[in-house]
């Protein structure tokens, strides 16, 4: 991308890796200054215990054309998030864009489990990474967001408001946790819309992240011998793919216009024209309708 974002200051919360990292990429390449967040560092990893770190996304959102900085944040501790904007309004005197990517979800729900049968403290343990740290993190960005008109806000999460409204997620827990993000950005739409802010809910697709690769056993290079085993991931997407969509949001002067609404990556490819990595726009969601939940045989002829 161009350096469409000179000038601007973005805060991505929840960059360690997977969507979080490649939108602070992404805002780097279009000359963002991008503060990435996380509990994953050099000398200290979260429960997760895996390789990736903040440092690591911060280095290539620098390498990218952008500038980036690491700063360890539990976005569950109010005194750290409200530290780390200090510092932000500090160094920057502005902030542009909020990206709220905390998840930290994956080893806590359990499929298909009932209520009842779900664990109980991990299933209360994901709803307070995927929300209360969503509202942890505006409550404080926020003021300074909205210090300078056209401000945006971008609410992380898995699946739209039409597809989830009518399709059971997961289980009760993860339901939950996804349709009260999509609310999160409805709500903060008419907060902020007002006061010359915009605030969007965004989901990517069948993301190729980190963690599903290992899931598959396979690498980006080697993705679809995952086809084997799971014949529609034929439809998944780089984790870029939706940092493109954050990019081309922020850099769009009429973004307003999306103000509170629920949008998919691949819905904004057809909107602003990018592409994943490898030139194709998958529709995720058009796909998971249309053929997997349709029981139709795995083809993403037509949709990528």
């Amino acid at each position: 991308m161009s350096a469409t974002l000179d000038g601007k200051v973005a805060l991505v919360a929840g960059a360690t890796r997977g969507a979080g990292r490649a939108i602070a990429v992404e805002l780097g390449a279009a000359g963002a200054t991008v503060y990435v967040t996380g509990r994953s560092t050099r000398v200290q990893r979260s429960e997760y215990n895996r390789p990736e770190t903040i440092e690591d996304t911060a280095d290539l959102v620098t390498e990218a054309g952008g500038h980036g900085i690491a700063v360890p944040t539990d976005h569950l501790v109010s005194a750290q998030v409200r530290s780390l904007v200090d510092r932000i309004a500090s160094e920057q005197g502005r902030l542009d864009i909020l990206v709220n990517d905390i998840w930290g979800g994956e080893r806590l729900f359990e499929w298909d489990a009932p209520v009842w049968e779900h664990d109980l403290d991990k299933g209360l343990r994901l709803l307070r990474l995927a929300v209360e740290t969503h509202a942890i993190t505006s409550h404080h960005a926020l003021p300074l967001l909205l210090r300078n008109s056209g401000g945006l806000v971008v609410e992380m999460t898995d699946g739209t408001a039409e597809y989830n409204r009518d399709t059971y997620r997961v289980s009760f827990f993860y339901d939950l946790a996804k349709a009260a993000v999509l609310r999160m950005a409805f709500a903060l739409g008419h907060e902020l819309g007002p006061r010359g802010g915009t605030a969007v809910a965004l989901t990517p697709g069948w993301m190729r992240s980190e963690i599903m690769l290992d899931h598959f056993g396979v690498t980006e290079e080697s993705w679809h011998e995952a086809l084997e085993c799971e014949p529609h991931f034929c439809i998944s997407e780089t984790p870029f793919y939706v940092g493109r969509a954050v990019a081309a949001l922020a850099a769009d002067p009429g973004v307003s216009r999306w103000n509170g609404q629920s949008l998919s990556g691949g819905q904004l490819a057809q909107v602003y024209g990018f592409t994943d990595v490898d030139g194709s726009r998958p529709n995720a969601w058009r796909y998971m309708v249309e053929v997997q939940d349709a029981g139709k045989p795995a083809d993403a002829t037509g949709y990528r």
